[in-house]
């Protein structure tokens, strides 16, 4: 993968010297609070403050100016406002210091001011790498340096842990940092990268990747400036097994609205980030809570191998709450096996195997840890279950290291997943299993939810070169709307068979044409101005030879009412024995083109049974795409019926991706509605389609 200078940001993270520009002698005052932090948390290297009206801060000597610093630093806090920051960057850049950090807003996120602001900051900053503007800073727990001003680090005892967060938010990053020490979950490294001016999500994921003290990471993410870039980040971190979790927001849809296909409207700006976190294996958080468990689950390394779940308990409502919400997630929840059952039963003293379920109630275990403990280890033994939640009860208050110290014996002798469901409100027993490395949640859904991101595992193929190259050269000129006859040939040139057409200019022809097709036609409207024919009366189906003349004078005076040209008219072969779908292309202005696959007709929109891949996209991709729909049925046989063309299916969703990287930016929109599948053998037919391409001018 393309490398950032990772020597820069190495120099970033953990700096030998730091200068504090604009720093306070003041400790309670937003600049003199990183100072304070430094010291607290024993950075051990040179700190250098500069500000003109202090000839010193505490024990430390203070400067007057950048240029009088002993040495240059490895990095600067720049603690100044956005109208003095670009003069600092631009003198630290001369003095040779490698990175700076810049609190102050009032950049880009501030208007067209702000841009340009922002943008002469980063120019003012050179070759010298820049964080921020507008952020917190960054927290380094693993090695002790806290190059920051939030106040999150007034907690006392931060615990170090392998989790590592990136956050284009810097009060994310202390609401994070504040809720995980309250919690006991440990983090090595957190970054607000803030504006992104120069270093951006993919940069300090790129480095975070590769830091041995990082087993996890978290991403809270308001848009992403480079995908290709993500995508690359995100294949190193599944080669080195190293999870990624991400928190998006800005589910804004108002692209979806302005869209011309059907495909736009159903392929909404959020939707393309689910199915690009889904093709890269990342997990996607969909509360914020999720951005704290799952990745402190994660952290541990265990994965499940399956999704049958055990559940121990000695409170028979918590343990249910546990099994609804497993259930309702995807998850099993077994009866254990004969011999797992017996066991269980001798814990209790009972003989009566068959009466032992799942969740597994252990009704003494509140008074006889031991109990709790053999139970806890003959669930994690046996092969019925891919994972145990332990359901901590009321009766765990009185002696919190009773129930600790089980689950960590316990999860010691075996490599799957452990999880705690404190029910009581109890944070010093979620701080102790927490920090033995037992995730301890404290509601029975987020157990479903850490299970089910712990079942993951990403597995990436090489991406298949496109072929059919010759087939865009004869559209290199193309611009704007196809009629739907010219976009039915675009698509024809990259191997999907439309149904038998002509097109008539009068209504004669056409009347003429529907005798040569069949006892009944179709009959449509053509025009590049129309986009969806059905809703001003521009498809007739079923319509008889004689009857095809009229139809046509009476859609021409019905569009032209409507303030529309029509171009001519289409008659088509009446197609039967298909099941109708959409396939469609749309580029969505951050992410790039995707494909778009769903149960299709004048109902698209209605049934929103869709699926998407981003490009590229393998034949598994296609493949998947099919089983993914809840009409897939319907395509393998339903009571009944005939299966379908599904191979054909495939070969078309894969025609429709290779024409989109192809032809690239310029197509904008493409799709075919409906595409006919037709019984097995018989492969499948466009019926209907629009192409859109951007205006070369």
């Amino acid at each position: 993968m393309a490398s950032i200078d990772l020597n820069r940001v190495e120099r970033l993270l953990r700096p030998r010297h730091v200068a504090v520009i604009g720093a306070s002698g003041d400790p309670t005052k937003l600049t003199g609070r990183p100072i304070g932090y430094l010291k607290k948390y024993g950075f051990k290297g040179q700190i250098l403050p500069v500000n003109p009206r202090l000839s010193e801060i505490g024990d430390l000597t203070c400067y007057p100016d950048i240029q009088s610093l002993p040495i240059a630093p490895d990095v600067a806090l720049v603690l100044l406002g956005a109208d003095r920051a670009e003069q600092a960057v631009g003198d630290l850049a001369a003095r040779g210091t490698a990175a700076a950090i810049v609190l102050a807003s009032g950049f880009g996120e501030a208007g067209a001011d702000g841009q340009k602001r922002q943008q002469a900051l980063r120019e003012a900053a050179g070759s010298m790498r820049l964080l921020g503007p507008n952020t917190i800073g960054l927290v380094n727990i693993s090695d002790g340096i806290m190059l920051s001003a939030s106040g999150a680090l007034e907690v006392a005892g931060l615990p170090t842990g392998r989790i590592s967060v990136v956050s284009q938010s810097g009060g994310i990053l202390g609401s994070l940092l504040s809720r995980a020490a309250d919690r006991g979950i440990g983090f090595a490294k957190l970054v607000s990268t803030g504006n992104e001016a120069d270093l951006d999500t993919c940069d300090m994921l790129e480095y975070l990747v590769e830091d041995a003290n990082t087993s996890a990471l978290a991403v809270y993410m308001e848009g992403l400036r480079r995908p290709d870039a993500f995508r690359r980040v995100a294949r190193r971190a599944a080669e080195v097994g190293k999870p990624i979790v991400v928190f998006k927001v800005g589910r804004s849809e108002s692209g979806a609205r302005s869209a011309v296909s059907h495909t736009g409207a159903l392929a909404g700006a959020d939707r393309m980030y689910d199915a690009l976190f889904k093709q890269l294996g990342i997990v996607r958080a969909l509360t914020f809570s999720d951005l704290l468990d799952i990745p402190a689950a994660l952290a541990s390394g265990r994965r499940a191998r399956g999704n049958r779940v055990a559940i121990l308990t000695s409170t028979g409502g918590a343990g249910t709450l546990v099994a609804d919400s497993c259930g309702l997630a995807g998850l099993g929840v077994p009866a254990p096996d004969a011999e797992t059952a017996v066991s269980l039963a001798r814990l209790q003293s009972s003989d009566d195997a068959g009466s032992i379920g799942n969740p597994v109630d252990v009704t003494l275990a509140g008074l006889r840890p031991d109990l709790f403990r053999a139970a806890m280890s003959s669930l994690l033994a046996s092969p019925s279950f891919d994972a145990t939640v332990v359901v901590v009860g009321s009766s765990a208050l009185a002696q919190p290291h009773l129930v600790t110290d089980a689950a960590v014996a316990c999860q010691a002798e075996s490599d799957k997943p452990l999880i705690a469901y404190v029910s009581p409100h109890a944070p010093e027993i979620v701080r102790l299993l927490n920090g033995k490395g037992i995730p301890a949640l404290t509601n029975p859904e987020s157990c479903a939810t850490v299970l089910v991101a712990m079942m993951r595992s990403v597995v990436f193929t090489e991406k298949p070169a496109t072929a059919q190259a010759a087939a865009a050269n004869g559209f290199a000129d193309a611009t704007g709307a196809f009629d739907e006859a010219e976009s039915k040939r675009l698509f024809a040139s990259f191997g999907i068979r439309g149904v038998q057409e002509t097109v008539a200019v009068t209504a004669a022809d056409a009347a003429k044409a529907a005798r040569e097709l069949g006892e009944t036609v179709v009959v449509k409207i053509l025009s590049r101005h129309i986009a969806h024919k059905s809703d001003i009366g521009g498809v007739k189906v079923g319509v008889a030879p004689d009857d095809v003349a009229l139809i046509c004078d009476d859609m021409q005076n019905n569009v032209a009412r409507l303030g529309h040209q029509a171009e001519g008219f289409l008659v088509q072969q009446m197609v039967r024995g298909g099941i109708e779908m959409i396939l469609g292309l749309h580029h969505d202005p951050q992410l790039g083109p995707a494909i778009l696959l769903g149960m299709g007709g004048v109902a698209a929109e209605l049934f929103e049974d869709t699926t998407i891949r981003l490009l590229p996209v393998t034949r598994k991709d296609a493949s998947d795409m099919v089983d993914e729909l809840k009409t897939a049925k319907l395509l393998h046989g339903y009571r009944g019926a005939p299966p379908r063309d599904i191979a054909a299916l495939v070969d078309a969703i894969m025609a429709f991706a290779a024409m989109g990287e192809q032809l690239g930016d310029r197509l904008k929109e493409a799709e075919i509605n409906p595409l006919f599948v037709m019984p097995a053998g018989q492969g499948v037919r466009a019926a209907d389609g629009l192409a859109i391409f951007r205006d070369q001018s």
